[in-house]
């Protein structure tokens, strides 16, 4: 039997992963502006990414179903790559999209297999 999915600590995962994407993405169009953000401080921030990503995974269907949940009520780029992370098959189309959010669209297929 599977063990029962906390969903409010599968939805902190949703957050801190959409967070953290949001983190790692201003660095790349603006290292400047954080000039402490060295490599390994940037590695350090995908791991937590990735854990956060691996929490919702391991939640299945749960994890896929709160990360649709956080983008309906908050559509952001953050959000929207927690999602396409999550779907393997993608129900979003990329022209549904508003150029802001292209960029996590593209960033997270680069990471789905």
């Amino acid at each position: 039997m599977a063990a029962p999915v906390l969903r409010e600590i599968v939805r902190q995962h949703a957050e801190m992963a959409a967070f953290l994407w949001t983190v790692y993405d201003h660095h790349l169009l603006y290292p400047e502006e954080n000039p402490d953000m060295d490599e390994v401080r940037v590695a350090r921030l995908i791991e937590r990414l990735e854990a956060h990503l691996d929490g919702l995974r391991v939640a299945g269907e749960a994890g896929r179903e709160i990360a649709k949940e956080r983008y309906a009520e908050y559509p952001e780029p953050g959000e929207l790559f927690v999602l396409r992370m999550l779907s393997a098959a993608g129900s979003l189309r990329i022209v549904d999209l508003d150029p802001e959010k292209v960029r996590a669209w593209i960033s997270a297929n680069r990471h789905v297999s």
